[in-house]
């Protein structure tokens, strides 16, 4: 792993070499795990211009500097390469470590710094500033964002274990009873399978919504009871070393769905359809999105759909790309995606299917469907 990391921060020094940066601190913290694997939070990164980078952060409060080793990851003493190669320097409590990253370069001779502005606050790009009096800060202009677009294999192996755990979570709730249970309490349910099934956590805060509040983008759990001939709809996922997938189901609680609740859901299945097989590379991001869109305009919900169809996964949950009407580029391969259309009829509910997919050329299969629950509108 150490390679693969040396590897990445080698690739954004060359990509930013020619912007002038003569060293590049990264703050952002999904930035820094992409970068430097796992570290405490806070921590900021210092590439310089030679390939000497360090990695600055405060004492990691889990380990005991007396005690026998922790097991698992374990946050060295100052100097001490760690598993990813890099120098480390612990600061006392209180000090920002991109202010000491920024200082540290200056100190050292450097007279130009690239940083995230896009992560700065003005306040802390003043610190940043005064650290080094003499030098030049640029804007590295979300350098790490567009580098983390395409996945390699081992981060889309993460996110089909991360889509395992969410698949299994939300299997055993589906085969438990529903009726009288609060949505708070599956929703709280459901993250405890997440963590017994080997996530690192979840991905995001567990919607699950019923009835009226069925089909809500980020419904926040109520006290509300499940109801025979409610929709219900469950919104959850995983993080897995770091790598955090989505899915989205909406099931109905009884024998028999209503006519109005199979028309909707036969709708939003065939947006989320057109969707899934507009993923090939080359695609527009716009026209993915035109794919679900224009199925539930036609059928007469075009103002309940949300502003996009989906959106980039990985160390983040709502990374790049986005699949909205107003989205510039195209699709690569191995960049994984949600594409998750839904619709909210005010008083009634709604439908929202949600998956997470590996976009992959047609010679491939296509696009790699990794979280598999059925989407068949069960009774429950």
């Amino acid at each position: 792993m150490s390679e693969v990391l040396a590897g990445r921060r080698s690739q954004l020094r060359a990509r930013s070499a020619p912007a002038g940066a003569g060293a590049i601190v990264v703050s952002r913290p999904a930035n820094v795990r992409y970068l430097a694997g796992p570290v405490p939070a806070g921590a900021a990164l210092l590439l310089g211009p030679e390939g000497d980078d360090v990695l600055l952060a405060h004492r990691d409060p889990t380990v005991d500097p007396v005690g026998p080793p922790p097991s698992g990851p374990r946050w060295p003493g100052p100097g001490v390469p760690e598993e990813s190669g890099l120098r480390t320097a612990v600061l006392e409590a209180g000090e920002d470590p991109a202010v000491a990253a920024v200082r540290m370069a200056a100190t050292a001779g450097v007279t130009s710094l690239a940083v995230e502005e896009h992560h700065l606050t003005v306040t802390r790009h003043r610190k940043l500033a005064a650290a080094a009096p003499g030098a030049l800060l640029t804007d590295l202009d979300r350098a790490v964002e567009r580098q983390r677009l395409v996945k390699d294999e081992e981060e889309i192996a993460a996110l089909r274990g991360a889509a395992e755990i969410t698949d299994r979570a939300l299997g055993e709730l589906l085969e438990s009873i529903l009726v009288g249970r609060t949505e708070r309490h599956l929703a709280l349910e459901l993250e405890r399978r997440l963590v017994d099934h080997g996530a690192d956590g979840p991905a995001f805060p567990t919607s699950v919504a019923t009835g009226g509040n069925s089909g809500l983008a980020g419904h926040r759990p109520t006290d509300r009871r499940v109801e025979e001939g409610d929709f219900l709809t469950v919104r959850l996922g995983a993080s897995f070393r770091g790598y955090r997938c989505q899915i989205g189901r909406t099931f109905v609680i009884g024998t028999t769905p209503a006519d109005w609740q199979i028309e909707l859901y036969e709708v939003v299945f065939a947006a989320q359809r057109a969707a899934r097989e507009a993923l090939v590379p080359g695609a527009e991001l716009r026209a993915v999105d035109r794919a679900a869109r224009d199925v539930i305009t036609a059928a007469g919900h075009g103002t309940a759909l949300g502003p996009v169809t989906g959106y980039g996964v990985g160390l983040e949950i709502g990374e790049d790309p986005r699949l909205s009407p107003a989205a510039m580029g195209r699709l690569g391969p191995c960049v994984p995606v949600t594409v998750e259309p839904g619709v909210h009829l005010p008083g009634r509910g709604g439908v929202r299917i949600d998956d997470t997919l590996v976009v992959r050329p047609p010679a491939d299969g296509g696009p790699e469907l990794l979280t598999i629950t059925t989407k068949e509108l069960l009774a429950l």
